[in-house]
């Protein structure tokens, strides 16, 4: 036997035979001569050293020998066939990094959900976890730093991931709320954001999501707030809210509870709407990894 591929063909011609008790309807069913399995049976017998049938008037009868062999062979297919069947899964197989740019709270992206379905879909993917700001990952989206990430747009049609260059797909709209420390309540109650700009304010970095709201309302006032501190984590702001330094924006949910426990006051004539969407290179949306991504991402979010 010179190759892996013969020792294979004889030692199924030798297990139809044994079956078919025939060699022709062993070689119908190999798609094979009746003489070349004829050959096969010979040249397994002689690489054995056995003799593995008898002939009998109704065809070929397995001897001692050729019973004990027979399961043997059996077993071997059986585990050709399991290797093959393996490598066939392998070859469909997603797998390589995924770079994830996450922004804000866990729990607010269902970045967790989002995880397990990309996991138990394609556990081959290693992902990377890049938490920053909204900007920054966009910027790090452009400039193929990140593969896939989430974002923050203000409103209905944000002009950022509205590109061409970019898939998008919005997960949830929310809206931002003032929020001032406990006791602010007759500064913040009542006023528009004229009034709201000449108090202390927490200011965000430019690829902040509040940054960036914020400048679409007061830029075409000509305002700019009078802002005491910067903060560039939402937990940050939250501590400093509760200090009284200064006006903050936060998620409505979060600034309803933060009220609620400590007091906090809420401006009520002014509100910012903002989007959260799942963004990646329109170029890059067919490539295997990232497709997984976003077919995870449909399930964390249906």
């Amino acid at each position: 036997m010179t190759t892996a591929a013969m020792d294979l063909q004889i030692l199924r011609a030798f297990v139809l035979a044994a079956k078919e008790g025939n060699v022709s309807r062993a070689a119908e069913r190999l798609h094979l001569t009746q003489p070349a399995v004829s050959l096969q049976l010979k040249r397994f017998a002689e690489e054995t050293g056995l003799v593995l049938f008898t002939r009998t008037p109704h065809g070929l009868a397995l001897t001692a020998d050729g019973a004990a062999m027979l399961p043997q062979a059996e077993r071997v297919l059986a585990a050709v066939g399991d290797l093959q069947q393996a490598a066939r899964k392998l070859q469909g197989t997603v797998r390589g990094a995924l770079r994830i740019g996450t922004i804000l709270d866990p729990e607010f992206t269902r970045l967790g959900v989002f995880l397990r379905e990309l996991v138990e879909a394609a556990p081959q993917i290693e992902t990377e976890l890049r938490h920053g700001m909204s900007g920054s990952v966009l910027a790090q989206l452009l400039r193929g730093d990140l593969d896939v990430g989430f974002h923050l747009d203000p409103g209905e049609d944000g002009q950022t991931t509205t590109t061409p260059a970019l898939s998008v797909r919005t997960l949830t709209r929310f809206t931002y709320r003032v929020v001032a420390p406990a006791g602010w309540g007759p500064q913040v109650q009542g006023r528009d954001w004229k009034a709201l700009a000449a108090l202390p304010w927490l200011a965000t970095p430019p690829e902040s999501a509040h940054h960036r709201l914020l400048e679409r309302v007061f830029a075409p006032l000509g305002l700019s707030p009078r802002r005491v501190a910067m903060v560039d984590q939402e937990a940050s702001m939250l501590d400093l809210l509760k200090s009284g330094i200064g006006l903050s924006l936060v998620r409505d949910s979060i600034a309803i509870r933060e009220c609620q426990a400590h007091g906090l006051a809420m401006a009520d004539r002014v509100q910012l709407d903002c989007a959260l969407r799942f963004v990646s290179l329109a170029s890059r949306r067919d490539e295997p990894v990232i497709a997984s991504a976003w077919d995870a991402l449909a399930k964390a979010w249906n």
